[in-house]
């Protein structure tokens, strides 16, 4: 396939490299101009995946219609809340008959739309079947290492999410396939929320007890809020579900668990960004959850303490007791 990568970040650099192992003719598009010249002339992406060669057959540029110009599969790796600006610039392109396919993981906080609604509020003829999305528990820095890893493809076209399997899928990289869209693409954006709380309790001195309620009461308010959009109950409890959670709360690679241990050790959400080199999907999204929570009047206790902590400063411990304190109910 001819297919371009939007996005040359960590995940978007590793996800071409292994486009083009698989034989496809790759291009990736970065959005800085200097930056697209630095890819290009040294093969390395010396700020997100250090270490890892760019084959000199990938084609690098900056000029996002080149990039995107008469591809078959065109894949949208950059951070959720640019997403939107990004693809306007390409809007005068026809791409009815490709397939587009979102591996960010995050919800649009001014829209509260995730990532496939974007494409359609933007590309308004592009046909819903042709939307793909992919997520799962996948670091990138693993990824570009060859070690195995497992995510899921979804499509509302079984055919299309099959395409996308068999595209990406190789002996250290394996794609299943599913029909829950929102279910895979909410799983991949709120467990974000909840590495940032179990981040938290890393950084604020809990421990391992405190971790393992956290994810398993987050995964609760994830279903809780993914069947109130009408996702799946059972993508949840898949690799872009429970599998995306256990790796971004336990992993150090983790961005958003990184965040939260900062935070919990006493340092101030503008001051843990400014020394961050990537973005934490997680904390815009924080935003947007708390926000669809509130409109769905869904209960969300743990997203809602992050929300406080992060944009009230509200003290970890403080928002624990809170926790640890409210009504006592049955588990479900």
């Amino acid at each position: 396939m001819n297919i371009c990568v939007l996005g040359a970040g960590g995940w978007g650099t590793a996800l071409a490299i292994l486009l083009h192992n698989n034989k496809h003719k790759v291009t990736l598009w970065e959005y800085e101009k200097e930056y697209a010249h630095t890819l290009d002339e040294f093969r390395e992406n010396f700020y997100y995946l250090p270490k890892v060669k760019i084959p000199k057959e990938i084609n690098i540029t900056n000029d996002i219609d080149i990039a995107v110009y008469k591809k078959d599969l065109i894949v949208i790796s950059t951070p959720t809340q640019f997403i939107r600006h990004i693809i306007e610039s390409v809007k005068h392109i026809d791409l009815t008959n490709r397939i587009i396919l979102s591996v960010s993981k995050g919800i649009e906080n001014e829209t509260l739309m995730t990532v496939s609604n974007i494409f359609l509020d933007v590309f308004n003829k592009i046909k819903k079947r042709n939307i793909v999305v992919l997520s799962g528990p996948s670091h990138a820095e693993e990824v570009s290492r060859n070690i195995p890893t497992a995510v899921v493809a979804a499509s509302l076209d079984i055919q299309n999410a099959a395409k996308v399997q068999k595209t990406f899928s190789n002996k250290f990289f394996r794609v299943y396939r599913s029909t829950d869209m929102k279910g895979v693409e909410l799983g991949g954006a709120l467990k974000n929320v909840i590495a940032i709380a179990a981040g938290i309790a890393d950084g604020a001195g809990f421990g391992d007890n405190t971790k393992a309620a956290i994810m398993t009461r987050g995964m609760r308010e994830i279903t809780r809020l993914g069947l109130k959009l009408g996702a799946s109950e059972q993508t949840f409890f898949g690799l872009s579900g429970i599998g995306d959670l256990i790796v971004t709360c336990a992993s150090k690679l983790s961005r958003n668990r990184f965040v939260g241990e900062e935070i919990g050790k006493g340092k101030k959400l503008k001051q843990v960004i400014s020394e961050l080199k990537m973005v934490a999907e997680g904390v815009a999204t924080t935003k947007s959850t708390h926000e669809l929570g509130q409109k769905l009047r869904v209960e969300l206790p743990i997203i809602e303490q992050v929300h406080k902590v992060l944009f009230v400063n509200k003290n970890p411990h403080k928002a624990t007791e809170i926790l640890m304190t409210r009504n006592l109910k049955t588990e479900h």
